[in-house]
C-alpha cells in the first residue's frame, strides 16, 4: 500500500461564526483526484490549508508526507508540490521565461537549473514561440498554460490545480485537459484538481472527493461511483428473443426491450453471471454484457441532494 499523498484528520477551519471545514478526515492515495463541491463548499480553504497559507482551527493535515503548519516542512513542501492558482500569479514587466525561471528559483532550484527547466516546461505546455513575449501580451489561454508551467518547473510529485480551464475557449480547454491527463497518467504525477466542470474531472481523474458545507459526503474511484447500485446492464445476444425473455422473467429478472437482440436488464449480482446461466439454459448466446454507468454529474447531484436531507 502506498503512503497517502494527502491525509486529513478532523481538519477544521472557521471564519468567525462561519465554519468552512467541519472535521474533514480522509486519506487519499497517490493518483489523479478531483475535488468537487458547490461554491462555498470549502474547496479553496482546503487548498490553502494544504499549502500552509492558513492555520487550521483544529485537526491535522499532511500533504506529500509533510505538515504545512511547521515552517521547515512548509519550505520542503515548496519543492515537492506545484500549485496552479485560480487567480493570476503573474509578475508585471516580465516575459514568460523570466517568470517561470523566477518561480523556479523560489522552489529551490539553482539559477542554471531553473532556466533549463523553464524552457523545458514552456515547450511542454506549448508556449515555445511565446516565451519571450511580455506577459501583458498574453491571452487568457496563454496565461493559463503559463500558470501550469510555473507549477511544473521544479518537477513536483504532486500538483494542486485550481480551476485550470477557467476562461478557456473549447480548443484551449481541450489542450489543457490533454496536458492534465498526460501529467496524471503518462508522467505519473499525483494531482488534486479543483473544478466546477464535472466533465473535466471525469476526463482527467481516477478518483473524486465531494465536499459540501465543509464536510466530505462522497469519495472513491469514479469507475465505482458511476457504476451505481442497481446493476443495470445492456445485453446483446443471438438466439430466440421470446424464449430468452421468458426465462429471464421466470428467473425474476427485470428487463426492458432495447431492440430485437438487445435488452436492458437489472441483475442481482454485479458480474452478470446469472444472466449468462439463464441464456445458456434456453440456448441463447450472449455477445455483449456491459454495465450501465451514471455520469459523474449524476453522482454529484445525488450526493448533494442526500447531504441536504441530513
Amino acid at each position: 500500500m502506498s503512503e497517502p499523498i494527502i491525509a486529513l484528520e478532523g481538519l477544521e477551519k472557521s471564519y468567525g461564526s462561519t465554519r468552512a471545514l467541519d472535521g474533514l478526515t480522509i486519506s487519499l492515495p497517490p493518483g489523479s483526484i478531483g475535488l468537487l463541491g458547490p461554491n462555498g463548499a470549502g474547496k479553496s480553504t482546503l487548498i490553502k490549508l494544504l499549502l500552509g497559507q492558513l492555520e487550521p482551527g483544529g485537526g491535522r493535515a499532511h500533504i506529500a508526507g509533510l505538515d504545512p503548519t511547521k515552517r521547515l516542512e512548509r519550505l520542503a513542501l515548496r519543492r515537492r508540490v506545484g500549485y496552479m492558482p485560480e487567480s493570476d500569479c503573474l509578475i508585471p514587466n516580465m516575459n514568460g521565461v523570466e517568470l517561470v525561471t523566477a518561480l523556479g528559483r523560489i522552489t529551490g532550484l539553482s539559477a542554471r537549473d531553473s532556466i533549463t527547466r523553464a524552457h523545458e516546461v514552456l515547450d511542454y505546455v506549448g508556449l515555445e514561440e511565446q516565451r519571450y513575449r511580455g506577459l501583458d501580451e498574453y491571452s487568457t489561454g496563454m496565461k493559463q498554460r503559463l500558470k501550469l508551467a510555473q507549477a511544473l518547473v521544479h518537477d513536483p510529485e504532486l500538483l494542486l490545480l485550481d480551476e485550470p480551464t477557467n476562461g478557456l475557449d473549447p480548443k484551449g480547454r481541450r489542450h489543457m485537459l490533454e496536458l492534465i491527463h498526460d501529467l496524471g497518467h503518462a508522467q505519473g504525477k499525483s494531482l488534486l484538481l479543483c473544478s466546477h466542470l464535472l466533465p473535466d474531472v471525469e476526463r482527467t481523474c481516477d478518483s473524486v472527493v465531494v465536499i459540501h458545507k465543509g464536510r466530505i459526503h462522497s469519495s472513491g474511484r469514479i469507475e465505482e461511483l458511476t457504476r451505481g447500485q442497481d446493476h443495470w446492464m445492456q445485453v446483446e445476444f443471438e438466439g430466440d428473443p421470446v424464449s430468452f425473455q421468458a426465462v429471464l422473467r421466470a428467473g425474476g429478472v427485470e428487463l426492458e426491450l432495447e431492440g430485437p437482440q438487445r435488452l436492458r436488464v437489472r441483475v442481482h449480482e454485479p458480474d452478470g453471471d446469472g444472466i449468462l446461466a439463464l441464456a445458456h439454459q434456453c440456448g441463447v448466446v450472449v455477445t455483449e454484457l456491459v454495465h450501465e454507468r451514471s455520469t459523474l454529474e449524476d453522482v454529484f447531484v445525488e450526493t448533494l441532494a442526500t447531504a441536504e436531507q441530513r
